[in-house]
């Protein structure tokens, strides 16, 4: 009479919690996976995530066989199938317990309660476990018991609970049984089968390798050089935290025991601040369930008059825009799946605020996109930049893109890159090409005059608040 651990955002074997429970029981222990491209697309996962996380479930199935764990890939189109194609493996296998770790997105939660109902008509039993955050969700609250709504002393909190718990990842549970047969990678859904290439290695032992080689090489300039883009200044792991191929945990363990022989790093100090931010998106999604329902966090933004997107959306998504470190970013985000996160900032204010078009276009494009798109950081970075979020950025602080270039990109270097029309300007002059009269050959003008729009959109954020 087998366990059943069910993977969804957790595909890892080391520290994960759910698998640890099942295999700690003296029953059998089995695992599934399933495929619900239908819901990806409506929940805008890209193809590039899409593909990392079926390469990765091939390792997985690799990993949990050497365990003498049988991985079972079921297929759905949607979560209300999944559920069917779940069902109807408990049954085959006489399964008595399915060990999930637990995801905070409404429509995630909603499957999981209903799993619960079906399941417990079946007499089986579902057990839960908090894993998608280094602090449990809904640990870390005000003096009132109160969700924070500003990341400042959320992660202050959160820092001391850090220092008095000490996190620590769990084992890869003993083997099982002995090592069986891997299952094959499963195929790639027809619409996400146009991908561009991999970012990142997939597998478990290349996110470790990676983390490692960050903290070995990377991690004590991090503080001085993320936020340039053509230097390699990134830790490069979100691909692996989206998805749960590395956890928090994990990464918080590794960054403090790389900060007790280097204490005074401010670079490891920094990244790790990074790791609270997702935690604190995380805890916005599961104590605010309206950002995951295209909700404002703010709810008096939602009175806001967004401009029609007509042609300069377009414009925007093919870096068509005549801002050069904004039609550089998103070039790189539609050749490579990812983006710089200081670009993330510039290029979303870029349209909330001198387009003014509705963030929630521009959070529905990154996801469509982004190899690392993960819902509770993607929503909270895009509220931020828009000034309609927790945290939020103040109505009247718009980052201007030319500044930003001159002062992340000095050289052009970025621009360059993603750029060739450009590649022939001054490093002065290639932060504005247009500034110095005739537009090189297949570049635009700016679609959009960033003096006059950062005036109207503070205006509109003022009439709000009158």
């Amino acid at each position: 009479m087998p366990q059943l651990v069910w993977f969804r955002n957790d595909l890892r074997v080391a520290d994960n919690p759910a698998l640890v429970a099942a295999c700690n029981e003296d029953d059998k222990v089995e695992a599934c996976f399933i495929l619900t491209p239908d819901q990806w697309q409506e929940h805008d996962w890209s193809p590039a995530r899409v593909n990392l996380i079926l390469d990765h479930v091939e390792d997985l199935g690799r990993q949990l066989a050497g365990l003498g764990i049988p991985l079972h890939i079921l297929q759905a189109k949607r979560f209300s199938e999944s559920l069917d194609a779940l069902e109807k493996l408990t049954k085959e296998r006489s399964v008595t317990t399915v060990h999930i770790n637990e995801e905070y997105a409404v429509n995630e939660r909603r499957r999981d309660k209903t799993a619960h109902q079906r399941l417990q008509k079946l007499d089986i039993a579902l057990h839960k476990y908090r894993d998608q955050t280094v602090a449990p969700v809904g640990t870390i609250l005000t003096q009132q018991d109160q969700p924070y709504s500003v990341f400042t002393p959320f992660s202050r909190s959160w820092w001391d609970w850090v220092e008095k718990a000490n996190p620590q990842s769990l084992a890869i549970p003993k083997p099982q049984g002995p090592k069986i047969k891997a299952p094959e990678r499963p195929q790639t859904p027809s619409n996400f089968r146009k991908a561009p290439p991999p970012l990142v290695k997939s597998g478990e032992d290349a996110a470790h390798d990676a983390l490692q080689e960050f903290l070995d090489e990377r991690a004590n300039h991090y503080k001085d050089e993320r936020d340039f883009p053509s230097l390699n200044g990134t830790s490069l792991l979100s691909p692996y935290l989206a998805s749960g191929i590395l956890s928090g945990r994990q990464c918080v363990q590794a960054g403090r025991e790389a900060l007790k022989s280097q204490p005074s790093s401010k670079g490891i100090r920094t990244w790790l601040n990074e790791i609270c931010w997702r935690d604190f998106y995380v805890n916005i999604l599961y104590h605010y369930p309206r950002v995951s329902m295209h909700r404002a966090f703010k709810p008096e933004t939602e009175e806001l008059t967004w401009n029609d997107p007509e042609n300069v959306l377009e414009a925007w998504k093919e870096g068509r825009t005549g801002v050069p470190l904004v039609d550089a970013a998103m070039r790189q985000l539609n050749e490579t799946g990812w983006m710089h996160n200081r670009l993330r900032m510039v290029t979303a204010m870029f349209l909330s605020k001198n387009l003014f078009l509705d963030w929630r276009l521009g959070e529905a494009y990154f996801m469509q996109n982004l190899v690392d798109g993960f819902l509770a950081s993607n929503n909270g970075g895009w509220q931020w930049s828009a000034s309609t979020g927790t945290d939020a950025a103040p109505y009247f602080r718009v980052f201007n893109p030319m500044t930003q270039s001159e002062r992340f990109d000095p050289r052009g270097d970025f621009i360059r890159r993603y750029l060739p029309e450009l590649r022939d300007l001054d490093n002065k002059r290639i932060h504005n090409p247009s500034a110095g009269g005739t537009v090189p050959k297949g570049y635009v003008r700016p679609i959009v005059d960033l003096k006059e729009s950062r005036k109207d959109a503070i205006a509109r954020f003022q009439a709000l608040k009158k």
